[in-house]
């Protein structure tokens, strides 16, 4: 647990940095703040070379997918703090990713699967995770985007620092979250046609229905947006609907049998 809990308190201490610097009137102090972040993210993959990567093949359990998939949002999170409008969104996803490394160890499980076997899977599964970790940005993105027209419809001051960016800027890069996230999402889905076997079997069946319905809310968002200008709070609710739906495609039933049933 050594690790686990460097990792932890380095990704906690990156998002109070943060937090107490949108409360500052001199604002926050990223560059330390990202610094500890870039060190936890190291040691987060270390540690997730050592769990997932083992004999004879790859323990892929719900845990380690949300760990690499928090891994993945930190890390594109912190290098996309250099150039978009984020440091709000930081704290949220740093404070989520440092639970997510100290509860993976104390909920051990195996789920082994065998990528040398069958490569092409290895495909599908890349997809999948790369689309959800770019849809749930988008959802973060969404919830800025929420806040912000609450704040204006108010007409208050907000009680952060100017970090809280302009909302058409939020706006922009939430549309192309949404856009690069349906793509990723339509090769996943296709490469599963591909390779797996039976994508509506038994095992399957739900995590195919729900990523099909999320991929017809996204694929919505985009033309409605395209089409007829759809934008501000039907696109705030529809991002969320797609993001549950995903997360419960893709987390749903695992979690209840391997956390919950297991424990």
């Amino acid at each position: 647990m050594l690790l686990e809990l460097i990792c932890f308190v380095l990704y906690s201490v990156s998002a109070g940095i943060i937090i107490a610097g949108l409360f500052s009137v001199t604002g926050p102090k990223k560059p330390l703040a990202l610094i500890l972040a870039a060190v936890a993210l190291l040691i987060h993959i270390i540690i997730l070379w050592d769990t997932v990567v083992i004999q004879p093949g790859q323990n892929m359990s719900i845990m380690n997918v949300v760990s690499l998939v928090a891994w993945l949002i930190s890390i594109t999170m912190l290098l996309a703090s250099f150039t978009l409008p984020n440091t709000i969104l930081l704290p949220v996803v740093f404070g989520f990713t440092a639970f997510v490394v100290l509860l993976t160890p104390l909920l051990p499980d195996m789920h082994i699967m065998h990528y040398n076997i069958k490569p092409a899977l290895l495909i599908h599964i890349g997809f999948a995770l790369l689309a959800y970790a770019c849809l749930s940005i988008a959802f973060l993105y969404a919830m800025q985007l929420a806040y912000i027209s609450l704040r204006l419809k108010e007409k208050k001051a907000s009680l952060l620092h100017s970090s809280l960016p302009p909302l058409m800027a939020v706006e922009t890069i939430l549309f192309k979250l949404l856009f690069v996230g349906t793509v990723l999402l339509t090769i996943s889905l296709i490469s599963g046609f591909m390779f797996l076997e039976n994508m509506f079997a038994k095992e399957q069946a739900h995590k195919t229905v729900l990523s099909i319905m999320a991929w017809l809310i996204y694929s919505s968002i985009l033309f409605g947006h395209v089409q007829f200008g759809w934008r501000g709070k039907p696109v705030i609710t529809a991002t969320i609907a797609g993001s549950i739906l995903l997360t419960l495609a893709y987390f749903g039933s695992r979690f209840v049998r391997e956390v919950i049933i297991n424990s």
